[in-house]
C-alpha cells in the first residue's frame, strides 16, 4: 500500500504546487470592473490639476486663443462620457480634414496609470523614431485596418483643428487602440497631424 503513495508523490506535490500557484495568482488578478474603477482614478487623479471645460465652444476658431494656447490651455471633454479630452498646443483651422481624407500623425504617449502611481517609464510613439513606422487613418472610416488599429479617440480632435495642428488627449482605453481596449490603461498623448504628400 506505502509504494503506491510512493510511486503518486511526485504528481500530488506537482498538482498541489499548481493549485497553490493558482489560487496565489487569482488573488492578486482584478476584474474587469476593478480595472476600470483604477484608469477613471488615475485619469480624474490627472484632470483635477487642468482647467477642464465640459463643452468645446460652437465656433472651433474659440478653441484656442493667445492666453489659451499650449499647456495652459484648457482640456475640453470630446464626448458625453467623458473617455477623451483634448488641449490644443497649436491649432490650424485653414486645411481641416474631411471624411475619407487620409490623415498621417506622430504621437508620444505617457501611461496615466504610471503617473498616478509615480512609476517611472519613458513615452513610447512615433514622434523622435519610428519604431511604430508610419502611422494613418482615413478620418471617419473605422472598418479599414489602418484606421480602427488606432482607435476612433485621435481621431475626434479633426472635427476641431485640422492638418498641422498639434493636440494633447487624455484617453482612456475605451478609445485608445483597438488590441489595448480591455487593458485599461489610459494615456496622455501628444499628437501632430499631416496631410499626405504625393
Amino acid at each position: 500500500m506505502m509504494k503506491h503513495y510512493k510511486r503518486h508523490y511526485p504528481y500530488i506535490i506537482i498538482s498541489l504546487l499548481f493549485f497553490l500557484i493558482c489560487e496565489a495568482g487569482c488573488d492578486k488578478s482584478q476584474s474587469y470592473s476593478e480595472l476600470l474603477r483604477d484608469e477613471e482614478q488615475a485619469v480624474n487623479w490627472y484632470l483635477a490639476d487642468q482647467n477642464v471645460m465640459m463643452e468645446v465652444p460652437s465656433d472651433p476658431k474659440d478653441i484656442i486663443t493667445y492666453q489659451e494656447a499650449g499647456e495652459d490651455a484648457p482640456f475640453y471633454r470630446l464626448d458625453a462620457d467623458g473617455y477623451v479630452y483634448m488641449q490644443v498646443v497649436t491649432a490650424d483651422f485653414e486645411d481641416m480634414v474631411d471624411e475619407g481624407d487620409v490623415v498621417y500623425f506622430r504621437f508620444s504617449r505617457d501611461n496615466i496609470l504610471f503617473l498616478y502611481q509615480d512609476i517611472e517609464s519613458a513615452p513610447t510613439g512615433n514622434s523622435d523614431f519610428l519604431a511604430y513606422g508610419p502611422a494613418s487613418f482615413v478620418y471617419k472610416n473605422t472598418t479599414l485596418p489602418s484606421s480602427y488599429t488606432w482607435g476612433t479617440g485621435i481621431q475626434m480632435p479633426l472635427k476641431y483643428v485640422g492638418y498641422n495642428s498639434e493636440v494633447n488627449l487624455v484617453l482612456k482605453s475605451y478609445y485608445g487602440f483597438y488590441d489595448e481596449q480591455s487593458s485599461c490603461v489610459p494615456y496622455l498623448m501628444n499628437l501632430r497631424y499631416f496631410k499626405p504628400e504625393y
